[in-house]
């Protein structure tokens, strides 16, 4: 068992065959490669077809959201800076059981980003190219399949030629990314019209598979509107990404300090440049074809190349060039740190003993070789059953916040069971924060909807028996004692509650047939109800939770290759 050093802080775990080269601003920039994709393409007309010129609130609430999480997981990925953090803080604090449940939805979230963020490029180049994206179904064609599946060959060619040329390539990369959405917030800003903010939208309106009646004015659908905005229009999923710096941390350079700065720099930038490309998308449209409010907009191009089309439609064509060459960049620089994240989140998933070790695997270059070779598969394949843009980012924001959600209870366990560990950035009122954050994780899950938590739950049972399976051959698997099945009380219980209140709830998620949900919890009420049982899971997790000696136990099992654990502060 490993244990605490005299006049030092607690042991923790190191990682295996990888090499630390990445540096402050490539960590920035994993972090804000993920951030600024495809989201900001497409989310702000998702967004105001949803809630019309108050989308800018769902800007700003998912913004402050994200930005409670991503201050949690700052203090975690400076504590335990180990690769696939987000997969693995849950095992330290609770073992295996409810480890797995937080691991399978860390890698179900970023096994998709990267064909997804393909599907984006198709979308976009449909301008130019119109045989892979059908306009008329909202999916990519066959075409469209076979040219995911190049583009992941290639972030699969410069992912394996290592962790600092995909750094240097990432860094190149998001410059332009940074510097396309900064330019054309500049230029939109001197069509601005003030009107905009009030057009009406009458009569009632189908928009996102809902059927909404608008009252007009700056919230045609109220405040379900902005709410509905914030996860199922693509708010949430274009901030997804932050955690990317703690998805690398076993390869980062000083990642203690490096770690806390990178998250919280990257999401700064993000945040501003999302609600100005909002307020841009707004101003700049042009009144004559807001007729009929924002949700009643037919422009085929703008439809399909929300930016880009805004840019031609008013007479930028040189700057809708540049968006579309963008809707390419942008998208595939996405697309390429997600699955370096994916391979080092499978990686994770295999120190912790969950899935073959064959998964750790890694060369002399020190990339985890099986991993990447396997996220690009599995990526693919996940794009097969086709589904619409707005379906599949439901789906990813999901399983993204339920990923989340294991951290705030990380936090607050370590802050009790380990409070001498070398923390090099302290969450200021971390006890009222974390479940302040696991109240915010929830809210979001319930706000996406009943289509996409009754999806998650089937993606999970899958997951469970994937693992079993990949446990029971594996001789050296953990042996889950009494203790960490205690500790896991809560899981069954927090996942079947989520499930029931989603059901009896007002939000479904883009579905128009049955399982629908009954709203038997009216609006507000239903946001009560989900902080109320939020508190009492986080509660019961955090007394539920391994004693010190058991969570020390595990750290000490994944150690560096010499067999010595290290010692964090060292």
């Amino acid at each position: 068992m490993a244990t605490d050093t005299a006049g030092s802080a607690a042991t923790r775990p190191a990682d295996v065959g990888l090499k630390r080269e990445v540096g402050f601003i490539g960590a920035v920039w994993a972090s804000e490669s993920s951030i600024i994709g495809s989201g900001w393409l497409f989310a702000a007309l998702g967004a105001t077809q949803l809630a019309g010129a108050a989308a800018i609130y769902g800007w700003l609430i998912g913004g402050v959201a994200i930005l409670i999480l991503a201050l949690v997981h700052a203090e975690l990925g400076g504590m335990y800076p180990v690769s696939g953090g987000t997969a693995r803080f849950p095992h330290y604090a609770f073992g295996g059981v409810a480890g797995i449940t937080f691991g399978f939805f860390s890698w179900l979230q970023a096994v998709a980003v990267a064909p997804f963020e393909c599907y984006g490029v198709m979308r976009y180049a449909h301008y130019y190219w119109t045989s892979g994206y059908n306009t008329n179904t909202k999916l990519i064609t066959g075409w469209g399949l076979l040219i995911t599946i190049v583009l992941m060959a290639i972030f699969t060619i410069v992912n394996w030629l290592g962790i600092r040329l995909l750094a240097r390539v990432n860094s190149a990369v998001m410059w332009w990314k940074l510097a396309i959405p900064l330019l054309a917030i500049v230029v939109l800003l001197f069509k601005w019209h003030s009107g905009n903010w009030s057009a009406g939208t009458p009569g009632p309106i189908v928009t996102g598979g809902q059927h909404l009646d608008g009252s007009g004015g700056f919230a045609p659908f109220g405040a379900k509107g902005v709410l509905n905005a914030v996860v199922t229009s693509g708010i949430v999923f274009s901030y997804l990404g932050f955690e990317q710096a703690d998805q690398l941390a076993g390869e980062v350079k000083n990642p203690q300090k490096v770690l806390p700065r990178a998250i919280i720099t990257a999401m700064a930038i993000g945040t501003f440049v999302y609600i100005m490309v909002q307020v841009v998308f707004i101003s700049a449209m042009d009144p004559s074809q807001l007729t009929h409010g924002f949700p009643g907009i037919s422009n085929a191009n703008v439809l399909s190349g929300p930016i880009a089309g805004l840019a031609g439609l008013i007479g930028l064509s040189w700057l809708a060039t540049i968006l579309r060459i963008d809707a390419v960049i942008s998208p595939s620089g996405t697309g390429l740190i997600y699955l370096t994240s994916t391979s080092r989140v499978t990686y994770g998933l295999a120190r912790n003993r969950y899935i073959p070790q064959a998964f750790q695997w890694t060369d002399k270059r020190g990339v985890p070789w099986f991993s990447l070779l396997a996220s690009a598969i599995f990526g693919v394949i996940f794009l097969v059953p086709n589904a619409t843009w707005q379906a599949i980012v439901s789906l990813i924001t999901g399983a993204s916040v339920l990923m989340y959600a294991g951290a705030p209870l990380s936090l607050a366990v370590f802050r009790n069971r380990l409070p001498e560990t070398y923390r090099p950035y302290r969450l200021p009122a971390a006890l009222i924060i974390a479940p302040a954050a696991f109240v915010v994780a929830n809210l979001l899950i319930y706000w996406s909807g009943f289509e996409t938590i009754w999806k998650l739950g089937i993606c999970c049972a899958i997951g469970y028996a994937a693992i079993a399976i990949a446990m029971i051959f594996d001789a050296q698997r953990p042996k889950l004692g009494r203790r960490e099945w205690i500790a896991a009380s809560w899981v069954p219980v927090y996942l079947i509650g989520m499930g029931l209140i989603s059901w009896n709830g007002q939000f479904a998620g883009g579905a128009t047939v049955a399982p629908l949900p009954t709203g038997r919890i009216h609006l507000w009420y239903d946001i009560g109800v989900v902080a109320v049982f939020s508190l009492v899971i986080f509660f019961w997790a955090y007394f539920a939770a391994l004693p010190k000696d058991e969570i020390l136990s595990i750290i000490g099992e994944q150690v560096t290759g010499d067999g010595e654990a290290e010692v964090a502060g060292a």
